[in-house]
């Protein structure tokens, strides 16, 4: 069975947006960036909402010329890769290849995906992450937890949301990004 894997670049305090929206402070470095890409080579389909994949659809027509760095360009490649599933009920069309619009979060649906999948499935965007968590899908979380705190913001975990996790690695970055990875515990 694939896991359904939710990954997060969060401030220090928790955010993975500040007050206003903005994630400039969210970006990775070179490091942080090549580690990511490695733990989404084994992502065969990716779940978004509307806003998460109105941020990332950015990597669809991205010009990965040889003046970009290799670590942008071997993303670029990745993500474009994979499948997409758009959660959305405003959403009219897509702009990626290989993307859907499902007009509901249906939990029996990802778990049948789950079931069914060769690859494993990523879930971004805190909002859709947290009603898969409520539904007990999410298997592992990989947080990134940078070196700011925004005081507000988009929360990276739902609230009124009880869970017992197990670390299963740390990883620390040059830049001060702190790597986080959990399994949900039975």
């Amino acid at each position: 069975m694939a896991k359904l894997v939710y990954g997060a670049i969060t401030s220090l305090d928790g955010y993975t947006a500040d007050e206003s929206g903005k994630f400039d402070w969210a970006a990775p470095d070179s490091e942080v960036h090549a580690f990511v890409n490695d733990l989404e080579r084994s992502v065969g389909t990716y779940l978004y909402g509307r806003r998460m994949y109105e941020t990332m659809v950015y990597w669809e027509t991205f010009d990965a010329a040889d003046d970009q760095s290799p670590v942008v360009r071997d993303y670029a490649g990745i993500w474009r890769s994979a499948a997409k599933i758009v959660y959305s009920r405003t959403l009219n069309a897509v702009s990626s290849a290989g993307t859907r619009i499902e007009r509901e979060f249906d939990p029996e649906a990802v778990l049948r995906m789950k079931q069914t999948a060769e690859r494993d499935i990523s879930i971004g965007g805190p909002g859709l992450a947290g009603q898969a968590m409520a539904a007990g899908l999410v298997d592992e979380l990989h947080l990134f937890l940078t070196p700011v705190t925004v005081g507000g913001g988009t929360s990276a975990l739902p609230d009124h949301l009880r869970s017992k996790l197990e670390l299963l690695g740390v990883d620390r970055f040059a830049g001060g990004v702190v790597h986080l990875h959990y399994r949900t515990a039975t």
